[in-house]
């Protein structure tokens, strides 16, 4: 078995449990091939905007098993609500063990102060009329990210690398951009007026590491992106963070190895 990864802290956001664009086979393999100190779930994980009886694969009740799995051989998970799972607030400072809920997170990085939240508070689209918008938008996205994986379907029939179109058009949106935009200023500018070395957000499906700076300081902005499109997280160890980008070829290549070595075994009691 290949030896896990010792990562004293990990964030994941935006998974979606729930929905079809939700990459839980990917998301499982990922879990299973780190030892996290703290797993940080910084909201949007299960996606109760869009949750269904009709709709909740095996693959998905999977990553919740592994999460609990993880919680019980001694990880510390703390779930941080987003707009998605907003139900979860009522709950929020509950404790069972190695699992917490909360609203948001300030810890200890090796002496610098780390903030971490959603982000869904910077955001008006989530409140109000506005909410009942989104939440019709949500099911349209539901809809773009089945069509593109009928397309990716037929491209790897055909030889060809997959593609991701509802990004595209995301990227493509002029106001979409200029929201990421403010979204990253307005948490940095936040983050720097309260004396913090890093904010550490998600919501927004855009992973990202960067230095923000202005004339009252300097912040490191991040963002873990999502397991929808990017299938990213942010990983800390030896005081640096990382974001990490899942590559099937990782695992692939595993699984081939772990298959020729039961090949040789048996060929070998066989022989």
């Amino acid at each position: 078995m290949k030896r896990k990864r010792k990562i004293p802290l990990v964030v994941l956001s935006d998974v979606h449990l729930g929905t079809y664009g939700c990459q839980a086979t990917e998301l499982l393999q990922y879990l299973k091939s780190i030892q996290p100190k703290m797993l940080v779930l910084n909201g949007d994980i299960i996606d109760m905007w869009s949750f269904s009886k009709r709709y909740f694969p095996a693959s998905h009740m999977n990553v919740l098993r592994q999460i609990i799995k993880m919680s019980n051989q001694g990880t510390r998970v703390i779930y941080i609500t987003g707009n998605h799972d907003e139900a979860l607030r009522k709950y929020s400072d509950f404790i069972l063990g190695n699992f917490e809920l909360a609203d948001k997170l300030i810890l200890d990085l090796d002496g610098k102060k780390t903030w971490i939240f959603h982000g869904d508070v910077f955001d008006s689209s989530t409140k109000g009329y506005a909410k009942i918008l989104a939440k019709l938008g949500g099911k349209g996205y539901d809809l773009l990210i089945l069509i593109n994986s009928f397309i990716n379907w037929v491209l790897v029939l055909l030889g060809k690398e997959k593609r991701s179109y509802s990004k595209m058009i995301k990227d493509s949106v002029k106001k979409a951009v200029s929201f990421v935009s403010n979204f990253e200023t307005t948490a940095a500018e936040i983050a720097i007026q309260k004396k913090y070395s890093y904010v550490v957000c998600g919501h927004i499906h855009k992973p990202q590491m960067r230095e923000v700076q202005n004339e009252h300081g300097k912040v490191i902005y991040l963002n873990s992106g999502d397991w929808v499109e990017n299938l990213t997280a942010l990983e800390y160890k030896k005081e640096k963070w990382s974001i990490y980008q899942y590559k099937k070829t990782d695992y692939i290549d595993h699984e081939n190895k772990e298959d020729a070595i039961i090949n040789d075994i048996v060929t070998k009691i066989l022989s």
